[in-house]
């Protein structure tokens, strides 16, 4: 099987869809993941496609050019006073433009409430044929692997699965053996990076590398091949921001650089086919 790879939003951040798309054509993805849901972080423009028909448009168009496909959309966070309704247009324009997956986080304490609230979006996304994907952050409310397990267990959703960020994943302090103790269906796409292998105990410099600081695959401490040979063969969304390297080269050729050095490690790093199946 055939390794594929997107382009995640946060390694060129800023950047509008379609260009994004043609960019990602270009350095050789077979996917774009895109981020339409607006979050409203401070200096982060907003690329909703179902409120502005032109950007749509001009998406559509930059997909059927280049005959990518739309991997995944971001971020359907579970938070307080944020009815997962309001991600409707947004899921719904995912589906027309071919996407098969929502990703998602928590950022409540509130379990009751983010068991509820999580429900209600894999109840929302079915209904466009979606998946939702959780993911858990360190600095989330859901911090770990233990975390999204509870709640996928609990919610029993089809359409619900786990996606494991490669950062998150050590910073976490998770472990390979507990990874392979979960369902092989949960998975659909993984955010693959590196970063170094000496986990901050500051909280600022934790989001500065999260943001801006992470390491081309193979260039970092985390054991990576160890972390996704553990799992299924599924597309890598390549989520690698790294400021001082796109700065130097410039967005398109940082993530060729991305796209390069991933493949160029996996090729010394091949999968066990007996430990995992395809």
């Amino acid at each position: 099987m055939t390794q594929q790879f997107s382009l995640a939003y946060l390694t060129v951040v800023n950047t509008p869809p379609p260009e994004m798309t043609y960019m990602a054509a270009r350095a050789g993805y077979d996917f774009v993941s895109l981020r339409p849901i607006y979050m409203g972080l401070p200096g982060e423009p907003n690329f909703s496609l179902a409120q502005n028909s032109q950007l749509l448009k001009e998406t559509k168009q930059a997909l059927k050019d280049t005959g990518l496909k739309l991997l995944d959309i971001e971020l359907a966070r579970i938070a307080d006073g944020v009815d997962p309704k309001q991600y409707e247009p947004e899921l719904e324009v995912a589906a027309e433009l071919g996407g098969k997956h929502v990703l998602s986080s928590i950022w409540t304490d509130d379990r009751a409430y983010y068991i509820e609230q999580f429900a209600k979006l894999c109840e929302l996304a079915d209904q466009y044929e979606l998946s939702v994907e959780l993911e858990f952050v360190p600095i989330a409310s859901v911090s770990n692997l233990a975390g999204v397990v509870d709640v996928l267990n609990t919610v029993d959703k089809k359409n619900a699965g786990l996606m494991i960020d490669i950062h998150h994943f050590h910073r976490s302090h998770d472990t390979i053996d507990e990874l392979q103790k979960v369902p092989k269906d949960w998975f659909r796409f993984v955010h693959l990076c590196d970063a170094p292998g000496v986990i901050p105990t500051d909280h600022d410099e934790m989001i500065r590398i999260v943001r801006e600081a992470r390491s081309y695959v193979g260039e970092g401490g985390i054991d990576v091949a160890g972390i996704v040979n553990t799992i299924p063969q599924v597309p890598y969304s390549i989520e690698l921001p790294n400021k001082q390297q796109s700065d130097l080269l410039g967005y398109e050729e940082f993530a060729r650089r991305c796209l390069v050095t991933a493949k160029e490690y996996f090729a010394k790093h091949p999968r066990n086919k007996e430990k995992v199946n395809c």
